[in-house]
Formats: C-alpha cells, sequence, structure tokens
C-alpha cells in the first residue's frame, strides 16, 4: 500500500561556523532521509539577525519537500537533524544556531498544538523566510491568509516602505 505524499516547505539558517556548508550540510541529510524527498532549494540568502540582534548575520534558504511523515513526525526528524549537526544546541531562543530547520507550510494543513504551529506563526512577518520560499513556492497559498507567498512578500515590502519617509 502506497502512503500519502504530503508537500511542504521548509526554512532553513544558520549564523555560526561555515553557515553556507552548514545549510549545504543539512540538506544533505535530508535528501538521504529515507521519507523525504527534496524536491527544491531556494538560492541562498545572508540576512540580519532578528529579535536578539548581537549575534552574527545568518544565511537562509527554503526547502519544497514531499514526504510520508505526518507534521509531528516531521518536526520530530527536523530536530534529530539539528541536534546531530549542532551538539550544543542553540544558547538560548533567538540565539546563534549551526542549524535551525522550521516547516513553514504542510499542504494547506492548519494547525496548532503545544509543539507545533502550521503555517508557521511569524512567517509573514519575516523576508528572510518569505523571499526564499518565493524562489520554489511563490504560488503556494497561506491557508490562514488565503494569499500566495508572493503576495505576502508585497505587503511586507510595502510596510517597510511605508517606513521611509522623504524629507524635504
Amino acid at each position: 500500500m502506497k502512503m500519502k505524499q504530503h508537500t511542504a516547505y521548509l526554512s532553513i539558517g544558520s549564523n555560526k561556523g561555515h553557515k553556507k556548508k552548514n545549510l549545504e550540510t543539512a540538506i544533505r541529510h535530508l535528501h538521504s532521509h529515507p521519507h523525504i524527498d527534496v524536491l527544491g532549494v531556494s538560492s541562498f540568502y545572508r540576512t540580519e539577525p532578528q529579535n536578539f540582534t548581537d549575534q552574527d548575520w545568518f544565511v537562509n534558504a527554503a526547502l519544497k519537500i514531499q514526504t510520508v511523515l505526518n507534521p509531528e513526525d516531521l518536526l520530530a526528524a527536523l530536530k534529530v537533524l539539528e541536534k546531530d549537526l549542532d551538539k550544543d544546541g542553540k544558547p538560548f531562543r533567538f540565539g546563534p544556531r549551526i542549524i535551525d530547520l522550521d516547516i513553514i507550510y504542510y499542504d494547506d494543513l492548519i494547525l496548532k498544538t503545544e509543539l507545533l504551529e502550521i503555517p508557521h506563526p511569524r512567517m509573514h512577518e519575516r523576508c528572510f523566510v518569505l523571499i526564499p520560499i518565493c524562489d520554489i513556492g511563490a504560488n503556494a497559498i497561506h491557508p490562514v491568509l488565503n494569499c500566495r507567498s508572493d503576495e505576502l512578500l508585497k505587503k511586507i515590502e510595502q510596510q517597510e516602505t511605508q517606513k521611509v519617509i522623504l524629507l524635504d
């Protein structure tokens, strides 16, 4: 019996060590996972840290995957990979890390549990998530906001443009 395949988009980032190599290593591990097929990888982007800004800049990307794993099992697989690649982990929330993997979309699922929220609750506010997602899934629909990813990115760009005022 063939198991149902699900399409998910992941955000991946690193701001410790050789950042690009860290992402490439994580992507290779995902390629070799028996229940995950990597269908697409965005360009890599150098991005300024948010929340805790006194740390090195990140390298971020996005992945489009297909998996038979349910969302909780996919999250568990991503956490195992994070731990394998970064034995010490991040020192505190939003702190520096060798690798960070987040589920952004999972089919058109809307899910909120103690451990997992899909779509990612802050993705629509983050250019470092949306720009790479748009490289590989501009038409992916945010199931809560009912907007395509490229539309969400335009809204952020418009808001940031409104914060810049030309002085006479």
